[in-house]
């Protein structure tokens, strides 16, 4: 059962659900990682380590921006 728009579903869940799901969204922002075409498991697994390096490094570069700019 849902909850009626605007009341609190009373599970709990979604208070911390963003922690999880913006990575993901970022994660399909790359294109080869959106539909898998490749067989192999090692390839996908080395397309989701890059993604997940050059999210990690756009993220440090913003934080050091922020700090300069301080």
């Amino acid at each position: 059962m849902t909850a009626e728009r605007g009341r609190p579903h009373g599970t709990g869940l979604g208070t911390f659900r963003w922690v999880v799901e913006r990575p993901i969204s970022w994660l399909h922002g790359f294109r080869r990682l959106r539909i898998r075409r490749e067989r192999h498991d090692d390839i996908h697994k080395a397309f989701l380590g890059l993604a997940t390096w050059l999210m990690t490094h756009r993220h440090v570069q913003r934080l050091c921006q922020g700090q300069s700019a301080q």
